[in-house]
């Protein structure tokens, strides 16, 4: 066992001080060239700005190190490198932002390649022709940063930054309407098309405008739009109606919209996004929709070729409804056909347009009380007819006219509608049935015949007229010369016997001799007979028809 005293003799260990390493010179240099790296790194790491990737269908005329991104045509990019990607169907594009852009690379940014484009609204990207294609930015609204995007096939057709609202619209067909298509708004350039797709259900056509501003105030729950593409013609029961907007309308489309004036005073503006409906036309956009209809039916036993769906139903020259079918029934027990015509009429309407004994408006009227009125009216001879709009190409309408002798109408069935009104035959189908009756009597005459027998009195009248011819030339060429001749004589013979008289005279004793008295006996026949032929030539020279017909037989007095 060890002594304890022997362990206090044991040798005992000191701490010694390390000794201090000195820094040669030689490591200052390597030093400071580590720290400059170091803070030259940080400083590229601090201004430094992010690196995207854009997916592009294609990567026309893009380049790496070449090809710039461009915001607001300044520089804020350089593509770094271009390559497809894993499925080789796209292009993926690297580029590397600047850091002072680097709160414009949000989520809802947009990317698309800037060339030369004709578009509906206008040409742009002309300056690529000279620099080369580039990378388009469309600023975004959010805060949130993203590093990877899809590039669109075309640039936005409205900058994020323009002041203005956009809102939806649908309709049945895109029709003539495309991407830059105007929109006006009393025929002012307010606005254009910024783009289009199918609804979710695929059985119409959304359709995105934007309206600058100061005009989308004037966006209201009672504003109506309606294409305005191309020359509206229509040639109705309404008479011929052209309207259009502008040149540019007819060359690429366009829309308008306006506030009817059927328009309620309390409209309201509308927020951003708001959906409204495309009309066709002008005049279906402008045309009241009314909440309460009433539907009835019609039949009638006449053609109703030239009566289309929207042909107004008027009452006293105002419409007050409007067909909204046209077609045939069949009478299966009756075998037979007859024309069948839906419509719908709006009771507001009567209640707009009447007027009471004292000028003032009339109080509406209930289900009941309209339906009594109906009642009353077709009770006092009121009856629904077919007339003629339009002398030019036939077109129909429905009139609600009263005949005071029509039979009294039997009473209205209301228990299903439509409900049934009676009709009355168009004074066209009268008019028919007696021109019809007119040419089958026409055709009952023997024009033939008729024409033969003129053709014969022709005929004879002409031969008659030259018998006549030659009878006159006869007189004029023998009798009449003839006639002259014996004047002639007889003058002669006259004055032979006034000269015989007188040297009778002187050698005469007596003017009672038997001598004297024959001679003078025979100067008298020789005076009548000269006043018959003078008194014959002159009737003759009037009426020379009488050496064919003879002498017409006097009248006695």
């Amino acid at each position: 066992m060890t002594d304890p005293a022997d362990l206090n003799n044991l040798p005992r260990s000191t701490t010694v001080p390390k000794r201090r390493m000195r820094l040669s010179v030689v490591w200052i240099i390597p030093i400071l060239a580590a720290l400059v790296g170091v803070g030259i790194a940080v400083q590229k790491i601090l201004h430094e700005g992010p690196t995207i990737s854009i997916v592009f269908k294609t990567a026309e005329g893009i380049e790496a190190g070449k090809t710039f991104v461009r915001y607001k045509d300044v520089k804020i990019g350089l593509v770094q490198s271009v390559k497809l990607s894993k499925d080789f169907t796209k292009v993926v594009v690297t580029a590397k932002i600047d850091k002072s852009a680097e709160g414009l690379i949000v989520e809802d940014a947009a990317f698309w390649i800037e060339l030369p484009r004709v578009t509906m609204s206008g040409v742009s990207g002309i300056s690529t022709l000279l620099s080369g294609n580039h990378i388009g930015l469309g600023a975004g609204k959010s805060r949130r940063p993203r590093h990877e995007f899809v590039a669109l096939d075309m640039p936005p057709a409205v900058s994020i930054d323009k002041p203005g609202r956009q809102f939806v619209l649908r309709a049945d067909t895109l029709g003539s309407i495309g991407i830059g298509s105007p929109l006006y708004y009393r025929q002012l350039n307010v606005g254009q098309v910024i783009g289009y797709d199918l609804s979710k259900d695929g059985r119409s056509v959304e359709i995105r405008v934007f309206v600058n501003a100061p005009y989308d105030r004037q966006i209201t729950t009672q504003t109506r739009f309606w294409q305005a593409s191309g020359i509206d013609v229509s040639l109705g029961s309404n008479g011929l109606s052209v309207q259009m907007q502008s040149l540019l309308s007819i060359l690429i489309g366009g829309i308008a919209f306006e506030q009817p004036l059927t328009a309620d005073a309390d409209a309201q503006p509308v927020k951003e996004g708001a959906a409204f409906t495309l009309y066709s036309n002008r005049t279906a956009a402008e045309s009241r929709h009314e909440e309460i209809i009433t539907p009835y039916v019609l039949y009638f036993k006449e053609s109703v070729r030239g009566l289309s769906v929207g042909a107004p139903v008027t009452l006293a020259g105002l419409p007050i409804g409007e067909v909204t079918d046209v077609s045939f029934e069949y009478d299966s027990a009756k075998e037979d056909v007859r024309s069948r015509v839906d419509i719908v009429m709006y009771p507001s309407r009567f209640t707009e347009y009447m007027k009471t004994s004292s000028g003032s408006e009339h109080a509406p009227l209930d289900e009941q009380g309209r339906r009594a009125f109906i009642q009353r009216m077709m009770n006092r001879g009121f009856r629904a007819q077919l007339r003629i709009g339009n002398l030019v190409m036939g077109q129909l309408y429905i009139a609600i006219d009263r005949f005071p002798n029509t039979p009294k109408a039997q009473k209205i069935d209301w228990r299903k509608p439509p409900y049934e009104l009676p009709v009355m035959s168009s004074s066209l189908e009268d008019l028919e049935s007696r021109v019809s009756g007119i040419i089958a009597r026409i055709d009952k005459i023997p024009l033939d015949a008729i024409g033969a027998d003129v053709r014969k009195t022709l005929e004879t009248l002409h031969q008659t007229l030259k018998d006549a011819d030659r009878v006159m030339n006869h007189i004029d060429r023998e009798t009449v010369p003839e006639i002259n001749a014996t004047l002639q004589d007889l003058r002669k013979a006259t004055a032979t016997a006034d000269r015989t008289l007188a040297s009778a005279d002187n050698t005469l004793v007596g003017k009672d001799s038997p001598t004297q008295q024959e001679l003078r006996a025979a100067l008298q026949e020789v005076s009548r007979a000269a006043r018959a032929i003078t008194e014959l030539v002159d009737y003759l020279e009037r009426n020379p028809n009488a050496l064919i017909r003879g002498k017409a037989q006097e009248v006695p007095q």
